[in-house]
């Protein structure tokens, strides 16, 4: 008889320790929630802004002839371009990106075999694709073109 009595005793106590601990839990949970609501997310801007500064190394270093610099590059707007797919799903611009990716497939192999005719041509079809999807989601005011200048006078896109 004592026995059923202790064992009782064991498990009431055992259930109020495990609500309070699932209680510190959730309010852990909670908190770290709002933590992960409010940091930072980059936008859809701070991509496109990052692309434009690769989009213009890359035709300094195609034209350089620094495949290596060029693979860097074309490299970092496809990292670039993944962030938009990942971080800004909630913009409907975004259904629309993957347009550049023959673009974007043409250059890199354009830059993997080392051909400068190549690399030039597929460089003007980056850029209107650029374009092409600027007009598709109404961005048509922001006009990409081929480069005058290095985005960086410190800089020098030469092959070592």
């Amino acid at each position: 008889m004592r026995l059923p009595i202790l064992f009782s005793i064991i498990i009431l106590l055992s259930a109020c320790g495990l609500h309070d601990s699932n209680q510190s839990l959730q309010t852990r949970i909670d908190s770290l929630q709002k933590k992960l609501d409010n940091a930072y997310k980059p936008g859809l801007g701070d991509f496109m802004s990052d692309i434009q500064v690769h989009h213009n190394k890359l035709w300094f270093a195609g034209q350089a002839q620094n495949w290596k610099l060029a693979d860097f590059e074309i490299n970092e707007i496809k990292e670039a371009l993944n962030g938009i797919k990942q971080y800004c799903t909630d913009r409907p611009e975004v259904k629309s990106i993957t347009m550049i990716d023959p673009a974007i497939d043409s250059i890199s192999n354009a830059i993997q075999h080392k051909d400068a005719q190549s690399f030039k041509s597929s460089y003007i079809v980056l850029t209107n694709t650029c374009n092409n999807c600027h007009h598709a989601t109404n961005h048509e005011f922001n006009v990409i073109k081929q480069p005058d200048t290095p985005p960086f006078s410190n800089q020098s896109f030469k092959a070592e």
